[in-house]
């Protein structure tokens, strides 16, 4: 399971030893009922038993043992030692020289004591227990506090923002006018297709001569104005060419409307100079002209060929 910092922090504190009576019980019962926080408090033990190698263990050298002994041996009244006799013996023939066997005694005895302080005061020395220097310790526990310290305002503070986002998402009116977000307007530009081209009307006229088969026929749309010539049965004559008229009795006379081509269709657009009554009361005519058409823009000779528009596809309105 994922454990949060605070409890990482009390393994490390467990560890240190830093904490009270309760939290100690607290996470020892965690350990107990979890093998993975368990397992966290064990590696921090692991890695704050370093501290525990940096004190070591200091062992006093032998003499302040035996200097310890010989201080013990003359407080309770015990025999001198082989080392101290000729020193007693001097002491003592001193005073017999002098006559006096109380106060001179003491005097000449006097660096006798004076060693035995000299060798207790380093054998105390000595043996004054060694100061373990905990500061690193203290300084690490105020430092996972400090740490779990900023994780609670980290987590209080991601806590907050969470909540303000979700009140601007949600419920915005709840917020002051300040923190309230802005409306975003997003311009869509939506373009329709152009409706189709409804179906003009068609016209055709049948060029024709006495009743007989067409020998061209004539496709005019109406709302482009533009014609077809669509040839049936009809051979210009070498060096001769057909020439299209446009003859109404609004015109002073015949308009031409080019030569009809040598292919089986010819496509022109010139109607579009004239309004629609005129083309569709019109009479067309073919004439024979000479290679290339008329020179005059007149006709040359009478029409051969002639026929009137038919309406054959009504416009759709």
């Amino acid at each position: 399971m994922a454990h949060s910092e605070d409890h990482i922090a009390l393994a490390a504190e467990y560890a240190l030893g830093t904490l009270d009576a309760a939290e100690r019980a607290q996470v020892e019962t965690m350990m107990a009922v979890d093998t993975e926080y368990a397992a966290i408090v064990h590696a921090w033990e692991y890695r704050l038993g370093a501290l525990n190698q940096m004190v070591g263990s200091i062992e006093p050298r032998p003499v302040v043992w035996e200097n310890i002994k010989a201080a013990i041996g003359h407080s309770t009244g015990q025999a001198p030692s082989p080392a101290e006799e000729p020193v007693v013996a001097q002491a003592t023939g001193v005073a017999e020289a002098t006559g006096v066997t109380g106060q001179p005694v003491v005097a000449e005895t006097t660096p006798i004591a004076e060693a035995t302080e000299a060798a207790e005061l380093p054998a105390a020395a000595e043996a004054a227990p060694v100061a373990v220097d905990n500061s690193n310790v203290v300084q690490l526990a105020g430092r996972v506090r400090r740490l779990r310290g900023i994780a609670s305002i980290a987590t209080a503070l991601a806590a907050a923002l969470i909540g303000m986002l979700a009140v601007q998402v949600y419920r915005p009116e709840l917020l002051p006018e300040a923190l309230r977000p802005k409306p975003r307007i997003q311009t869509v530009e939506v373009r329709t297709p152009a409706p189709s081209p409804a179906p003009s009307a068609q016209y055709v006229a049948l060029l024709q001569r006495d009743g007989n088969s067409p020998a061209f026929i004539l496709t005019v749309d109406a709302a482009t104005k533009n014609f077809t010539v669509r040839k049936v049965g009809a051979d210009a004559e070498p060096g001769k060419s057909f020439e299209l008229w446009l003859i109404s009795d609004r015109l002073p006379q015949p308009r031409s409307l080019g030569v009809i081509g040598g292919s089986d269709f010819t496509v022109r657009p010139v109607l579009a100079g004239y309004d629609a009554g005129t083309i569709n009361a019109a009479t067309y005519a073919v004439t024979v002209e000479q290679a290339g058409g008329s020179p005059t823009g007149s006709p040359t000779s009478a029409p051969i060929y002639t026929g009137r528009l038919i309406e054959t596809v009504p416009a759709t309105r």
